[in-house]
C-alpha cells in the first residue's frame, strides 16, 4: 500500500456489485480497497484488524445486516469512518444511517458519480448527502421546529433569559444585581424561579442550558 491512501473495507453480499465498485475505488490514485466481506458479520470482523480507514457497508447484508454492523463498527472501531450504500432513496434507512454512526449515504444507481466523493468527504470529517438526504434533513428539521413551537418556547421570561446569560458567564448575584440594576434579592428570586421552572439544581445545569439555548457560546 502507497503511504497517504485511504485504506477501504467493501461490504456487499453481492460479489458482482463489490467488483464494480472495486473497480471505481482503485482507480483513484488516494483510495485503496484493502479488505471485502459478503456481509455484516464479516465486515465487524474485517474493521478490527487496525489496518482499515473506511467501512463502506451495504444497508442490506445477510447474517448481520449494514445498519447492526455500522452500529457495532463505531462502538467497537471508533476510528473507522463508516459509509453506507443503499438502492433505497428511502428517508428512514437515512435517518437510521446516521444514527448508526454513518457520515455519508451513496445510492447505488449513482455509485459511479458519488463514491469517489463520499469517500474523500467522510475521510475529511465531512458528511455526504445525495440530494434526496439534503430535502430530506431539511424537512425533518422544519418539522421538528413546527413541533417545538407547540411547546412553550418561551418558557423563560426575556428578564430571565437575561439573568441564565450572565449566570452562564460566571457573574455572581451581587455583579447580576449591578448590571440589571435591580436588588440582590430580586437576582436569588429569579434564579430560584428559573430553577424550578427547568427542574435543574444548579450554576452547571444553567450554564448547559444556555448553551443549548443559544444565549450563550460553548
Amino acid at each position: 500500500m502507497e503511504f497517504g491512501k485511504t485504506r477501504i473495507l467493501l461490504a456487499d453480499d453481492h460479489a458482482l456489485v463489490r467488483r464494480g465498485l472495486r473497480l471505481i475505488l482503485d482507480g483513484e490514485p488516494d483510495l485503496e480497497v484493502v479488505a471485502e466481506a459478503g456481509d455484516g458479520a464479516e465486515a465487524l470482523e474485517l474493521s478490527g484488524r487496525g489496518d482499515v480507514d473506511l467501512a463502506i457497508l451495504d444497508i442490506a447484508m445477510p447474517r448481520m445486516t449494514g445498519l447492526q454492523a455500522a452500529r457495532e463498527m463505531s462502538r467497537r472501531a471508533p476510528d473507522v469512518r463508516i459509509l453506507m450504500l443503499s438502492m433505497y432513496d428511502n428517508e428512514q434507512y437515512f435517518f437510521e444511517a446516521l444514527k448508526a454512526g454513518a457520515s455519508g449515504y451513496v445510492l447505488k444507481s449513482v455509485a459511479d458519480r458519488d463514491l469517489v466523493e463520499a469517500c474523500r468527504a467522510a475521510m475529511r470529517g465531512e458528511p455526504f448527502l445525495y440530494a434526496g438526504a439534503v430535502t430530506a434533513l431539511i424537512r425533518d428539521y422544519l418539522q421538528r421546529k413546527r413541533q417545538n413551537d407547540r411547546l412553550p418556547d418561551s418558557i423563560l421570561t426575556p428578564r430571565e433569559e437575561e439573568i441564565v446569560k450572565l449566570i452562564a458567564e460566571g457573574h455572581s448575584s451581587k455583579e447580576i444585581a449591578q448590571t440589571l440594576v435591580i436588588s440582590v434579592k430580586t437576582v436569588d428570586r429569579h434564579r430560584a424561579n428559573i430553577l424550578q421552572k427547568l427542574g435543574m439544581r444548579d450554576r452547571l445545569d444553567l450554564t448547559r442550558f444556555a448553551i443549548r439555548a443559544g444565549l450563550v457560546e460553548p
